[in-house]
């Protein structure tokens, strides 16, 4: 092993080097391949520089299971809900929405990828509506760029405020220990970051959105490559109203019994089933009724996008959020000597702690699993972690996001396109903006409730 041959300092700094290079490569390769080179720095962390599995000592190897086990039973109802026509009838009736006051597309836009995302648990919702916020902005002579920018940014805070999200349920549970429920979470989640994306949709409404000003449309328009398609014909399918509905009482199942079994509530004391296993439980049961009263074509869900886009969430979370917790609970010590005291003397700090180590790991739940216990060590207040929770959500800094890339390729004026210094994009202002306003609205509202 090569950890005998070098002394602690040295080692730490081939750790950080390892951590960071399996990151770098799977940005690099993109996708799914971001869990993949995970699995690298392990083997090497683990085989060559001395860090046990998840930092725990024995045989006892820190997976986050939890997180991968909730995302997999939520999207395994949403890919069903998408295969009986739920997720189009939604995504119609959004459209419905925004046709029917289009001079509002860059407020509308974000908050009904905002809502998506809130009652889904998962971002991807977005994809479908995407395209339907473009053609409304275009229409309206809007720069698709920005009602698009905010939507995609909306898409991902809204994650720290949905009951059934992986991110807010691990959340819940690390914090539950400390007097912190689950509806207080909720209770400052919600309106803190739906305000943050109308206050940021407002700021990005007072800058230049006239779509004819734009070169680049107009030199694209001159070439032909812009058309306008109008309003879709849209045919529910049978089962598709009756998804929605069987996956909006699952919802209200999973928020009903995590109150119920929560530590200020306490409706059912000593509960047989935890929060965690309650969810997978309700929404397996959820997917299964969908399949059975909706009449799917159950080989369909694997084929379905929201289906795969969970699954790679999945392999994303097992590799980078078990890489994160191997190097974090192996150097602990170190770790709470050098940022204890800074964080107690500036607790904002953790947020922009959380803000940087999302914009690599790519996933709010995986960056929460890997950080937040960390937090709890090193002793920084329940206020100021839930305050902070939002900046997890930065995923819009490096553009090789999925709901990212899909906003640039559905918006053919070619106003919402990334720049040659690969940072200058449409959606880095925005999305700082949203994120630091929710974190201060959070620092506000959190020492109230809590």
């Amino acid at each position: 092993m090569l950890s005998t041959f070098f002394s602690p300092e040295v080692l730490l700094i081939l750790q950080i080097v390892v951590v960071l290079g399996a990151i770098f490569i799977g940005v690099r390769l993109g996708g799914i391949a971001i869990g993949y080179a995970g699995g690298i720095g392990l083997v090497i962390l683990c085989l060559f520089l001395g860090l046990n599995p998840g930092g725990v000592t024995g045989n006892n190897v820190l997976i986050p299971i939890d997180v991968i086990l909730i995302i997999m039973s939520v999207i395994a109802a949403i890919a069903a809900m998408q295969v009986a026509g739920g997720l189009d009838y939604l995504v119609y009736l959004a459209e419905k929405l925004l046709r029917k006051h289009p001079k509002y597309i860059t407020f509308l836009g974000p908050a009904v990828t905002y809502f998506l995302t809130i009652f889904a648990g998962t971002g991807h919702t977005a994809f479908s509506a995407l395209p339907v916020i473009a053609e409304v902005a275009k229409e309206q002579g809007v720069k698709p760029s920005v009602p698009l920018s905010v939507s995609v940014v909306s898409s991902q805070i809204a994650i720290t405020a949905s009951p059934v999200s992986a991110a807010v349920v691990f959340m819940s549970g690390v914090l539950e220990p400390l007097g912190v429920g689950y509806l207080t979470i909720l209770a400052i989640c919600i309106p803190t970051t739906f305000t943050a994306c109308m206050i940021t949709a407002f700021i990005c409404n007072l800058f230049d959105t006239d779509l004819s000003k734009d070169a680049v449309y107009q030199q694209r328009l001159k070439e032909g490559l812009v058309k306008l398609r109008g309003q879709s014909e849209f045919v529910a399918k049978k089962g598709a109203k009756l998804s929605v509905l069987l996956f909006l009482l699952g919802v209200l199942a999973v928020v009903l019994y995590a109150t119920a079994i929560s530590s200020t509530v306490k409706w059912i004391e000593n509960p047989v089933v935890g929060r965690d296993a309650a969810i997978i439980m309700l929404m397996l049961t959820i997917a299964t009724l969908i399949a059975f009263f909706c009449k799917i074509d159950t080989d369909k869900v694997l084929n379905a996008s929201t289906f795969k886009s969970g699954m790679t969430a999945c392999i994303c979370v097992l590799g980078v959020a078990w890489l994160g917790s191997t190097f974090v609970n192996g150097n602990i010590d170190g770790i709470k000597g050098l940022a204890g005291n800074l964080l107690q003397q500036y607790p904002w700090m953790l947020a922009i702690t959380l803000f940087f180590a999302s914009t690599l790991l790519y996933s709010q739940a995986a960056t929460a699993r890997a950080l937040i216990p960390t937090a709890i060590l090193l002793g920084v207040e329940p206020t100021t972690m839930i305050a902070s929770f939002a900046a997890v959500s930065a995923l819009f800094v490096l553009p090789t996001y999925p709901t990212l890339l899909a906003a640039v390729q559905m918006d053919d004026t070619g106003s919402t396109r990334i720049g040659k210094y690969v940072f200058n994009h449409p959606f880095i202002f925005p999305g700082v903006l949203a994120i630091a306003i929710a974190v201060a609205l959070g620092f506000l509202l959190a020492p109230i409730l809590i």
